[in-house]
């Protein structure tokens, strides 16, 4: 299986009751045999031009884990889907996550050299 990010726009209209329009994206993702690996709703922001005659939508962002066939399914179905203004599904970069993982481990390490230095004083 392969790593995605998907990013949904919602329909404004449903932000009071959001609940069923990401229940139908994550039993889309599940059907299709993915695992959602972590989800966020980033809530209701102003578009920069408008979609569908809509000038605001809810941003609804998940990283998911997908069989190969899942992708294409999943598209055709949020491009015919009501609720769903515009939709964004993009491969994750694994070479940018080892970077930043390194990174992060690099960062603690120092992190940690740094207190103990402070500590000896």
């Amino acid at each position: 299986m392969k790593n995605y990010e998907l990013t949904v726009l919602v329909h404004p209209d449903l932000e009071m009751n959001l609940e069923p329009a990401t229940t139908k994206i994550k039993d889309l993702i599940e059907k299709n045999g993915g695992k959602i690996t972590k989800e966020q709703n980033d809530g209701k922001k102003r578009l920069a031009y408008s979609i569908k005659g809509q000038d605001f939508a809810v941003y609804y962002y998940c990283e998911v884990a997908l069989p190969a066939d899942a992708p294409a399914k999943i598209e055709s179905a949020l491009n015919i889907t009501d609720e769903v203004l515009r939709h964004l599904l993009v491969t994750v970069d694994e070479r940018k996550l080892k970077a930043e993982a390194k990174q992060a481990a690099r960062q603690a390490h120092a992190a940690e050299a740094e207190a103990e230095t402070e500590e000896e004083k």
